[in-house]
C-alpha cells in the first residue's frame, strides 16, 4: 500500500485528486495539506466540496513544515502554485518521496523559459533535468523510473495529443504553423474568487495572446512552431481544442487515420472518433482526452477535448503514477 500526502487538496484538482486516491486500491491517504495562511485550513475537504460527503470527511491540514507530515509517505501529489512547487518538491524528493507536481514549475528543462515566462529564477537546475514530462501516452518508459514527474498543463496535453501522431508519422506540412484555438472553462482559473473568473463577469474571450505560458510548452516539447490562442468560456470545466494544419502534399485521410491508431490503438485514455469530432459533455466527468479529424484536400482540422481538471491534471497525474508504480493505466480513474 502506498501511503499518499496531497498537497493543495483544496483546490478543484486537488479534490479530484483526493477521490481518486481514496478509491485506488494501492493507496491511501496519510494527510491532506494546504498552506498554513489558507482560510480552508482546518475545515473538512467534505465541507468545501460536498460530492466527497460521507466518503472522504478528513480534515486540510495547515503546512508549514513538511516534517510534520512526511513520515512513511511514499508518494505527493502537489496540487499547488508553481512558487510552491518550486520550494516543496527538492524538500519532498530529499525525504524519499516520489512527487507528481501538477504545477509549471518543473516542466521544461530550461532556467531561462521560468524568467520569461513564470517570472521567477528557476533555483533547481539539477531537478529541470531529472524531471520526467509526464505526457502519459508519450512518456511511459520514462515515467516507470521517475522520482519526479512534471504533470502537463491541461491546453499542452490536449493539443500534443492531438499533433504528435501526426509530426512524428510526417504527414504535417510546418512551414504553415499548426493554429490551436482551444476554450477552457472557469475552473482551470482554480478557486480562488476573482473578477476575472466571476461567472457573471465571464465571457467568450482569449487571453494571453502570443505570450500564455503555455505555448512555449507546447512548442518545446512537440519540437515544432505553433500558434496557440487560449479562450475563457463562461462553462465550469472542459477543454476544446481546434487544430488547423495543412498535410503534406498526397497525404490522405486513411494516413491520417492511420497515425491516430498506431499511436493510441493501445492507449485507453484517448479515444478516437471514427467519423465526426468531440463535443465537451463526451468528456466533463471522465479522465478521456477524444481526439477526432476532417480532411479536406491539404487541409486538416483536429478536434481534442479533455476535462481541464481530469485529463488536463488530476487524471494524468494518477494515470503518470500508475504507470510508475506499475499498476493498470485506468486504475481508479475509470
Amino acid at each position: 500500500m502506498l501511503n499518499t500526502l496531497i498537497v493543495g487538496a483544496s483546490g478543484y484538482a486537488g479534490a479530484e485528486l483526493v477521490s481518486y486516491v481514496n478509491r485506488h486500491p494501492h493507496m491511501t491517504i496519510t494527510a491532506l495539506t494546504v498552506s498554513a495562511q489558507s482560510n480552508d485550513a482546518g475545515k473538512l475537504i467534505s465541507d468545501l466540496h460536498p460530492q466527497l460527503k460521507g466518503i472522504v470527511d478528513l480534515p486540510l491540514q495547515p503546512m508549514s513544515d513538511i516534517s510534520e507530515f512526511v513520515e512513511g509517505v511514499d508518494v505527493v501529489f502537489l496540487a499547488t502554485a508553481h512558487e510552491v512547487s518550486h520550494d516543496l518538491a527538492p524538500q519532498f524528493l530529499a525525504a524519499g518521496c516520489v512527487v507528481f507536481d501538477l504545477s509549471g514549475a518543473f516542466r521544461v528543462n530550461d532556467s531561462a523559459f521560468y524568467k520569461k515566462y513564470y517570472g521567477f529564477t528557476h533555483q533547481h537546475p539539477d531537478l529541470l533535468a531529472q524531471a520526467v514530462y509526464g505526457l502519459a501516452e508519450w512518456n511511459d518508459d520514462k515515467i516507470k523510473e521517475a522520482r519526479l514527474v512534471a504533470v502537463p498543463g491541461c491546453y499542452p496535453t490536449a493539443a500534443q495529443l492531438s499533433l504528435k501522431p501526426l509530426i512524428d508519422a510526417d504527414l504535417l506540412d510546418l512551414s504553415q504553423w499548426p493554429v490551436i484555438n482551444a476554450t477552457s472553462g472557469v475552473s482551470g482559473a482554480g478557486r480562488k474568487a476573482a473578477i476575472s473568473n466571476s461567472f457573471c463577469e465571464v465571457s467568450l474571450q482569449p487571453y494571453g495572446v502570443f505570450n500564455h505560458r503555455h505555448h512555449p510548452e507546447i512548442t518545446t516539447h512537440l519540437g515544432a512552431e505553433v500558434i496557440f490562442t487560449p479562450h475563457l468560456g463562461s462553462f465550469p470545466r472542459g477543454i476544446l481544442e481546434t487544430i488547423t494544419c495543412r498535410l503534406k502534399p498526397g497525404v490522405t485521410k486513411e494516413q491520417v487515420s492511420e497515425a491516430f491508431t498506431q499511436a493510441y490503438a493501445a492507449k485507453p485514455l484517448v479515444r478516437l472518433y471514427d467519423k465526426g469530432v468531440p463535443a465537451l459533455k463526451n468528456v466533463v466527468g471522465l479522465p478521456f482526452c477524444d481526439i477526432g479529424f476532417a480532411v479536406q484536400g491539404e487541409h486538416l482540422i483536429v478536434v481534442a477535448a479533455e476535462d481541464n481538471l481530469l485529463k488536463g491534471a488530476a487524471a494524468q497525474a494518477m494515470q503518470c503514477a500508475n504507470i510508475r508504480f506499475g499498476y493498470a493505466e485506468t486504475q481508479a480513474l475509470i
